[in-house]
């Protein structure tokens, strides 16, 4: 059933590319230096996003617990899913906007939540919402949360030593001359989010085929995918920092993009997700 899409390779290749960008940059902009403080700041961003994701996702969705009680279907879809996989159950959310969406977030399947919104609920039947909650559980058992931790906190370091050099460059013998650095300074941290934003589009295609495997329904992926992406148009949520922030956790773009957006979406053309997922399945149009 499955089309293998080599994500796994492409998402390693992305993340050692912005790497070695990084330590570049550090090195011409502000020699060993910046090598030392890009690091730096690159271990500690990566370490503070990767504890704190999933609170501040939550809270900026603002999301509550939701109990059996009043979420069965959600409640008996989650555990099959994760009985299926072997794994334990997860903490699941219901944020009150009316904006049709899913994400999961936690460090580790021990530590994981799922969180529909009340507006996704209402507009997927079962069989859809299955193969959401399918898509959402393989972020976490593929640890996508520490992979989109490490790529913001890559992004992050060359935006902050490109900001650094430019202000404080190394010494007279290390430092570009100042039409190289302005260039650097501008270029840099745009390669960097081009970069981060390609390694969230590859993790959601592994998402999407891994949790299309999980359920073993591909179509109900793909039809959830269609209903998502009329319903976010309609339905945009507010582009709003915190929601900026957390939007890569997403199963749907939630903002309106077009142009240059396009550039630094977080999220595959929904049009080929839907292609791929009617592949594994054998669909033919």
């Amino acid at each position: 059933m499955g089309h293998s899409h080599f994500n796994g390779l492409k998402t390693a290749v992305l993340l050692g590319g912005m790497s070695a960008f990084l330590l570049v940059i550090g090195q011409l902009m502000a020699g060993s230096t910046g090598l030392v403080i890009a690091l730096g700041i690159s271990l500690a961003i990566s370490g503070y996003q990767y504890w704190n994701s999933g609170k501040m996702a939550i809270k900026a969705m603002h999301a509550r617990p939701v109990s059996e009680a009043e979420q069965p279907v959600m409640y008996r879809i989650v555990r099959e899913l994760a009985n299926e996989a072997r794994q334990p159950m997860p903490a699941l959310y219901i944020s009150p906007t009316q904006a049709p969406n899913a994400f999961a977030t936690g460090r580790n399947p021990r530590n994981a939540a799922v969180c529909c919104t009340e507006g996704i609920l209402q507009i997927l039947d079962e069989r859809e919402l299955r193969g959401v909650l399918g898509h959402e559980l393989m972020h976490v058992y593929n640890r996508d949360i520490l992979t989109a931790s490490i790529a913001g906190a890559l992004a992050s370091a060359i935006t902050f030593i490109a900001n650094f050099a430019f202000f404080f460059g190394g010494n007279d013998e290390e430092r570009p001359n100042f039409v190289a650095m302005i260039a650097m300074s501008l270029l840099g941290p745009l390669a960097a989010g081009v970069i981060q934003m390609a390694v969230s589009r590859t993790r959601e295609y592994d998402a999407d085929e891994d949790g299309a495997k999980l359920t073993g329904d591909p179509l109900a992926l793909a039809s959830a995918l269609r209903k998502l992406e009329m319903g976010t148009r309609q339905l945009p949520l507010p582009p709003q920092r915190e929601l900026v922030n957390s939007s890569h956790m997403m199963i749907a773009n939630p903002f309106r993009g077009d142009g240059m957006a396009k550039l630094f979406a977080t999220h595959p053309p929904m049009a080929d997700r839907i292609a791929r997922l009617e592949s594994m399945a054998g669909y033919r149009r």
